[in-house]
Order: C-alpha cells, then sequence, then structure tokens
C-alpha cells in the first residue's frame, strides 16, 4: 500500500508535533472540530474533566431557541451522536454512574431540539431511540438508589410528549431489580387512587360545556388507559404474566386480539390449557378484529396440548377459507410422505374453486404454482378483473414464457378495463401491453375458444377506434 495512503498508520508516521500542527490548521474556521478536539483533551484529563464539558454542552443545546435549517441539521444530529459517544464509549468505562446521569440528562433534552427541528425524516430521533437503548448497558453497573430511580422513571413516563421516553421502564427493570419495580408500581397506583383532573379552575359554564360533551369521563377514560399501559409494562418487565392479564377487563378479554395476545403469552409460560381457555372465552365472529392471531393461537394451543389432528383440521380449515399460504405450508409440513402430495394436489382443486377469483390467483402466483395460474385463467377468464394491475401484471410477466395464452388473457383483461373506463393514464400502460400479445401471439399454439390475437385486435379497434390517444401510442 501506498505511504500516501490516508490511514491510521501513514499518520502515525507523521509524528505528534506535526499531526498537533495540523488539526490546529484544520480545526481553524470549524466549530465541530474545535469542540471534538477539546472534549478529547478533557478526556485525557479524566472522566470527571469530560463531564463536565459534555454536561455543559447539553445545557448549551437546551438553552438554545434558534431553528436549525436544512443546512445545520447533519450539524446537529453529528453533534448529537458526540455527546452520546463521550458518554458511552468514554465516561461510563471509568464512571457509569456518571455516565447514567449524563445519558439522563440526554434525553431530557429531546422535546428542546424536537421544538426547534423538523424531523420528519425521523433521524433525530433516531438519535434519541439509539441513546436511551445504551441504559441498559449502563445502568446496571451504576451506583443508583432504586427508590429514587423509580421515582425518576414514573417522572418522565408522565411526561413523555414526543415518545422519548419510550421503553424506558423495561430498559430499567434490571436496574431498578424487585425493590424498584414494586416502588414505581406504589407509584402509579397511587395515582390511580387519585381523583381524576376536572379543571376546577375554569368558569362554570366552561365546566358545564365540558360534562355534555363528556369530557370529564374522557379524561377519567384516559387516565385509565394510561394507569392500565403502566402497570402491564411493570408486569412485563417483572415477567408476571398473572399481573399483566389482570389488567384485561372482563370485556376486554372478549376480544378476540386481546385474548389472542392473553394466549400467547400463557403459551410462553407453558400454561397451554389456560391459553386454550382465554381462547374460547372471546367472541368471534370471523371478522373480528384480530382473527388471524387467535387462529395462530388457537393452533399453537391445540399442538401444546398434544392435540395435533384438531391443530391440523383447523389448519386446514383456515385455509380453506382465506388460502392464506402460511395454514397450507404448515399442514403439508406434518403430513407423512406421499399424503402430502395428495394435499397438495386437493389444496389446487379448492384453489380452483375459491370464489374470489383474485384472491385464488394471488395464491398461484406465490405458492408458486402456475400450472394451477394458468388453468384458473382459462377457465375463468370472465372473472378476471381487470383493475387489479397490481396482481395482473406480475403474474402475466410469470407466465408469458410457459403459458402464454393465460399471460395473453391477463393483459387483454387490463386492456379493455383502461379502454372501457377511459382511464386515459393507463393508455400507455394498455398500449405495452397489447404489444406483449402481439410478441406472445407465435406462441400460441391454440387459442382453445379464445379470440385469436388478430381476431381481439380486430374487435378492440372496432370498439374504441375514436380513442385516439390511445391508439397514437401504437405507433
Amino acid at each position: 500500500m501506498s505511504k500516501k495512503t490516508l490511514n491510521k498508520t501513514n499518520l502515525e508516521a507523521l509524528g505528534a508535533e506535526q499531526l498537533a500542527a495540523l488539526l490546529m490548521e484544520v480545526s481553524t474556521g470549524s466549530a465541530e472540530i474545535k469542540r471534538r478536539l477539546r472534549l478529547e483533551l478533557s478526556h485525557s484529563l479524566g472522566a470527571s474533566e469530560l463531564a463536565q464539558d459534555v454536561r455543559k454542552r447539553l445545557l448549551s443545546l437546551r438553552k438554545s431557541t434558534s431553528f436549525v435549517g436544512w443546512r445545520k441539521r447533519k450539524a446537529l444530529i453529528k453533534d448529537l451522536n458526540t455527546q452520546v459517544t463521550m458518554i458511552v464509549e468514554k465516561i461510563a468505562p471509568d464512571d457509569p454512574t456518571m455516565a447514567f446521569d449524563l445519558l439522563w440528562q440526554f434525553i431530557e433534552i429531546a422535546p428542546f431540539i424536537y421544538a426547534r427541528v423538523d424531523d420528519s425524516k425521523g433521524d433525530v430521533g433516531d438519535v434519541f431511540r439509539a441513546a436511551i437503548g445504551q441504559f441498559e448497558g449502563i445502568g446496571p453497573r451504576a451506583l443508583l438508589d432504586p427508590d429514587a430511580l423509580a421515582g425518576r422513571v414514573w417522572a418522565v413516563v408522565q411526561d413523555n410528549g414526543y415518545g422519548e421516553w419510550d421503553g424506558i421502564i423495561a430498559l430499567m427493570a434490571p436496574t431498578l431489580g424487585g425493590s424498584g419495580l414494586e416502588r414505581l408500581k406504589a407509584n402509579v397506583q397511587t395515582y390511580a387512587m387519585a381523583p381524576a383532573e376536572t379543571g376546577a379552575d375554569d368558569h362554570e359554564a366552561i365546566q358545564f360545556l365540558r360534562q355534555l360533551r363528556g369530557g370529564n369521563s374522557h379524561a377519567a377514560g384516559r387516565k385509565a388507559r394510561f394507569v392500565k399501559w403502566c402497570l402491564q409494562e411493570i408486569a412485563t418487565a417483572a415477567g408476571d404474566t398473572g399481573a399483566y392479564i389482570a389488567q384485561y377487563s372482563d370485556k376486554d378479554l372478549k376480544r378476540t386480539d386481546i385474548a389472542a395476545k392473553v394466549a400467547m403469552l400463557l403459551l410462553a409460560d407453558n400454561r397451554a390449557e389456560a391459553a386454550l381457555d382465554a381462547l374460547h372465552n372471546a367472541d368471534q365472529d370471523e371478522t373480528s378484529l384480530g382473527q388471524e392471531a387467535w387462529n395462530d393461537a388457537y393452533i399453537l394451543s391445540l399442538a401444546g396440548l398434544g392435540r395435533i389432528e384438531e391443530a391440523q383440521a383447523h389448519r386446514w380449515a383456515r385455509f380453506a377459507a382465506t388460502l392464506n399460504r402460511t395454514y397450507l405450508s404448515d399442514y403439508l409440513k406434518l403430513l407423512p410422505d406421499f399424503e402430502d402430495v395428495e394435499a397438495e394436489d386437493l389444496a389446487k382443486k379448492h384453489v380452483l374453486a375459491f370464489p374470489h377469483f383474485s384472491t385464488a390467483l394471488d395464491f398461484c402466483l406465490n405458492w408458486p404454482d402456475l400450472l394451477t395460474a394458468a388453468q384458473l385463467i382459462e377457465t375463468r377468464a370472465d372473472e378476471i378483473n381487470g383493475d387489479h394491475y397490481f396482481l395482473l401484471t406480475p403474474t402475466a410477466e410469470a407466465l408469458r414464457s410457459r403459458h402464454p395464452l393465460a399471460a395473453a388473457l391477463l393483459w387483454r383483461a387490463m386492456i379493455d378495463f383502461a379502454l372501457e373506463q377511459g382511464q386515459s393514464s393507463r393508455y400507455g400502460q394498455a398500449a405495452d401491453h397489447l404489444a406483449d400479445c402481439t410478441s406472445v401471439d407465435a406462441d400460441i399454439l391454440e387459442y382453445r375458444g379464445f379470440p385469436t390475437h388478430a381476431g381481439y385486435l380486430q374487435a378492440l379497434q372496432s370498439r374504441h377506434h375514436r380513442k385516439s390517444s390511445f391508439w397514437a401510442k401504437m405507433l
């Protein structure tokens, strides 16, 4: 490798004196480089010196109110990342307690940063989301009082307007320990017992109008949901499935999606019988929210109890009703040799007769089974929805080499839809599809009762001869 290549080894060869001179030169006019160099100098004097500089910088970022435009956006993100790096990589190894407090202070400045920068891309938020994850490694090594930490956690979860503290309870669980989690739980329960804020300082007329709109009940409901969330987060952190489930009301447990979630938690605790009971307790009408999750949990519960035949029967029933490929795949995997082949053939027959054509075609494309797709298209061509171009286009491309007639029928359906509905925005695609039909015409040995390409083109010209903007695209 050339000695002129810019790398660490070649730079070290320049010597400390020359490198120092170069750094002074390149830092001239660059506040960012100067700030980084000062941080490194502080670190050479010890973690406490560096911590003092980081704290000053965080305070400066917190106090600043000027809007950060797109030109300075990258510099801000780099500055934020630098502070996290100093805390995590430089200070934490020597003083994890100090690093913990600084990292906490860093997350606290998030609302002040969000207030003066457009984070529609989410890259500023990514810095804070990555930073909060560092608590998991630093927290257990820091010397912290669990009760005091519980108070800090409780304070921030109540004021989490930008979501900067999302996940903090789970991240703090190892540091809080059993006593800290209990203290946090006590804080939540004390808050739950306190009366909801009613806006007592408002004028009587305002309070009356709020009552008419159900304002107080809305506030109470919002508070109840917050308390439930907190207690469930604590229960999850403590590994207490029973406490988590206890936060659901009897009405909640009747919901399909919640029953499925509860069942999965019970299955994780090897309580398949209880999971099945929870699922049976739910109200279902096959269109309920979370029905697919319910079915998955139901199958796992049956399998957990060794009721394999029932699990298999449910897999097949769900495949037959929805053509969900996962159910069929899992069903076939548990069948003995040769029986799986017979079952797959039976599945294909079911697909060919499935009431919803597009669902059946989607299954064939993604299973994949192009032969069955071609049979489906040729036997049920009148059911093709030419508006479903997002499905028909890739399917036609997949079919064109081995099943050109089926591909042509899909292209024709999209052409007919665009012209009959007068969708001029699709005329360009329709013209391309007509060219595709022309290209595979020689490969179609028999049109099997469908119009030949020449016949189709003649009929198309007769029906849509006034669509000059379409025919112009064929030139």
